[in-house]
């Protein structure tokens, strides 16, 4: 199947003024009259490590594919992580979790954290920072792989912090608490699919947006307290009617599973689609979703996307149906797991946070979705899937048993 351009600038803050103008003619337009730009199946993405602001500093180097961008807006900022040049815990300079400890040590007033696992004692350590200095702290976890598994060797994170006097809550039920929210001086939130752990920060395919908004601060706080009370799962209050908001003409809207019913509040996005889907599915096993993705691909709209390996051979997975329609997917081949929960629509809305697309994740489990329409957020996750992508393989044909 043919496959889009996507769209991939290749920024420096060293070009003359004419390159610096055509850059923003093809922001505005579309347009690619030098030809900068590469299909998926031919995209060479360079290593990025770019900061959007004045007098900000950029890494280019093409030998080497993308693994983490730490890209800024005035009021946005997008990560991946970069398991290829950063795969050593004891050394997180420039990684996810560096960014996290930066964003801890900053914090003046309070940290509401509702975080799936955790084992980083130096993410431990800032956050007694921060208590010691008088930041209200509060974190609600899982029960069997938060505060349970905490018991397990070489773990003890979550007791370092009881000790130091810090709050902490689970769901104590059989459902998980698979949240990755955390809000900042209720002004500032951190989600996306990276759980605050080894395996997610240096082994497996991840990304975080970070949101500088108290307007969305404020919609995820109410869902902080409404678990911080006690309240899990589908009989938790839904507020989804007010969890939508603008940001500098950028519209957002937050869903929480499972009072929010969110998988039929991402079928009309996706239905709306005109030209693409793209998707990374660490988890896809959603008929609903599964088949919409189908039916824009027989209409000619380019619909692709990776699936993480382990499980995608089941018969439960949504790869089998799609490999057999001949759509364009394929298989991580990252040593770790491919980790996102990630939709891309038209190039344009992006669809992230810590929902898998399964019943159990829309039906019982505690997550968070968040919905952007902005061209260029949508445009760094795809080239994160030019990236992935690129190293993925395509299905093994005696997998499935295709008519």
């Amino acid at each position: 199947m043919a496959t889009k351009k996507s769209k991939n600038p290749k920024i420096t803050f060293f070009f003359l003024l004419g390159i610096v103008l055509l850059g923003g003619y093809f922001m505005l337009t579309g347009d690619d009259p030098l030809g900068l730009f590469e299909t998926v199946e031919n995209v060479e993405v360079p290593s990025v490590a770019v900061s959007l602001t004045e007098g900000a500093e950029v890494t280019h180097n093409p030998s080497i594919p993308l693994v983490e961008s730490a890209t800024r807006s005035d009021w946005w900022e997008v990560y991946f992580v970069d398991y290829v040049n950063h795969n050593d815990p004891e050394h997180y300079e420039n990684t996810i979790e560096a960014e996290l400890i930066s964003k801890i040590d900053a914090a003046e007033t309070s940290i509401h954290i509702a975080s799936f696992e955790f084992d980083l004692d130096p993410v431990a350590e800032a956050l007694i920072r921060a208590h010691e200095r008088g930041v209200e702290v509060q974190w609600v976890t899982d029960d069997e792989h938060g505060l349970e598994a905490d018991e397990e060797p070489d773990r003890g994170q979550f007791e370092m912090l009881e000790d130091a006097g810090i709050e902490l809550k689970d769901d104590q039920r059989g459902a998980l608490m698979h949240n990755k929210f955390w809000i900042f001086d209720e002004k500032t939130v951190w989600t996306g699919s990276t759980n605050i752990t080894e395996n997610g920060i240096f082994e497996q395919d991840n990304n975080v947006i970070v949101v500088h908004s108290p307007a969305l601060a404020e919609i995820y706080k109410r869902e902080f307290d409404e678990m911080w009370a006690g309240e899990f799962g589908p009989r938790s209050t839904s507020t989804v009617d007010n969890q939508h908001i603008s940001i500098e003409g950028t519209e957002i809207q937050v869903l929480f599973s499972s009072e929010d019913d969110v998988v039929e509040h991402l079928l009309p996005y996706l239905e709306s689609a005109e030209e693409s889907i793209h998707f990374m599915a660490f988890s896809f096993t959603h008929d609903d979703i599964g088949e919409i993705m189908r039916d824009k691909d027989d209409e000619g709209l380019t619909v692709m996307g990776v699936f993480e390996k382990t499980g995608s051979s089941t018969e439960y997975s949504e790869l089998g149906e799609m490999y057999c329609d001949g759509m364009a997917v394929r298989r991580d081949e990252n040593g770790g797991f491919l980790h996102h929960k990630v939709i891309v629509i038209d190039e344009r809305i992006v669809i992230t946070g810590s929902l898998n697309f399964s019943d159990n994740a829309n039906e019982s489990n505690d997550e968070n979705v968040i919905i952007i329409d902005n061209a260029e957020i949508a445009s760094l996750y795809m080239q994160e899937l030019n990236r992935i992508w690129a190293m993925a393989s395509d299905p093994a044909p005696d997998k499935f048993d295709c008519p």
